[in-house]
């Protein structure tokens, strides 16, 4: 089913097909789905809502039969009754048969979405507001076309749109990225056209992290950069401040977003922001 919301994005009804683990951290859950042959996208960094059961629902609770007053509706809900809302990017769609891959990271302690993907089994229900329009609002990886170097950060919450950028990079595209996942068993074969240099920040191995590593990583020489940094909130304001005001990279270059922030939850956020 899908359900119109505010064009380009649509609720999909989905399933869970299959899980994988990808390491510690991460783990990797495809969903189907008859509604996705209308779920289109062109973006590497796609970002979506998603919409969980809580333990003992079969399926999450959103009021859909309202259409376009659904977020009011949801609001008034009990909190424990109205579906568990997390934002997350898109890893990957496919088609023949139709499917979209979500990553997960695994926190500890768990929060509600960790621990429902740690326990995801095939056939379980979701729901997700995601775009039926390929070229949306919710892209941010957009790099002027006459960028000669793309720099990239991402923390373990970016590294599947920051991976799905990578390998949707041409040949002949510089990049210089930097990943920082908490395990070494998070660190993932990137296979890229481009000309890139990937560099994997283990925090528990006492690798510098952040805006050390990148403060004092030599850059290739480029003067159109482009800049894509997501992650932690406060890693991602000091970078953006770090490529701005210490590199000179014009600020219309620097795409920034915040994912989470330390300490707080989705919920409060949202509140904060």
């Amino acid at each position: 089913m899908t359900t119109a919301v505010a064009a380009p994005f649509r609720f999909f009804s989905l399933q869970v097909v299959r899980t994988r683990r990808l390491g510690p951290s991460l783990v990797r859950v495809t969903f189907g789905g008859t509604a996705l042959h209308a779920f289109h996208s062109e973006g590497r960094d796609q970002s979506l809502s998603l919409f969980l059961p809580h333990p003992g629902q079969s399926e999450p609770v959103v009021p859909l039969e309202l259409d376009d007053n659904w977020w009011q509706g949801w609001r008034e809900l009990p909190e424990d009754v109205r579906a568990v809302m997390r934002s997350y990017t898109l890893r990957a769609l496919r088609r023949d048969p139709d499917e979209v891959d979500i990553d997960f990271v695994l926190h500890t302690p768990a929060g509600p979405a960790s621990r429902w993907a740690s326990r995801a089994v095939t056939g379980d229900r979701v729901l997700v507001l995601g775009p039926a329009v390929a070229d949306n609002r919710a892209i941010r990886f957009r790099p002027p076309g006459d960028t000669d170097l793309v720099v990239l950060w991402g923390d373990e919450s970016a590294v599947p749109a920051a991976t799905a950028v990578l390998e949707s990079l041409p040949a002949g595209t510089r990049v210089r990225a930097w990943l920082e996942v908490p395990h070494a068993g998070d660190v993932q074969d990137v296979r890229t056209e481009a000309d890139a240099e990937i560099t994997w920040l283990v925090r528990h191995d006492g690798s510098p992290m952040a805006v050390d590593a990148v403060r004092a990583a030599r850059l290739p020489r480029a003067e159109r950069p482009y800049v894509w940094i997501a992650g932690e909130s406060g890693h991602v304001k000091a970078l953006r401040r770090h490529f701005v005001g210490e590199r000179g990279v014009d600020r219309r270059r620097v795409t920034f977003v915040g994912y989470w922030r330390q300490g707080m939850t989705e919920e409060q956020l949202r509140a904060a922001g």
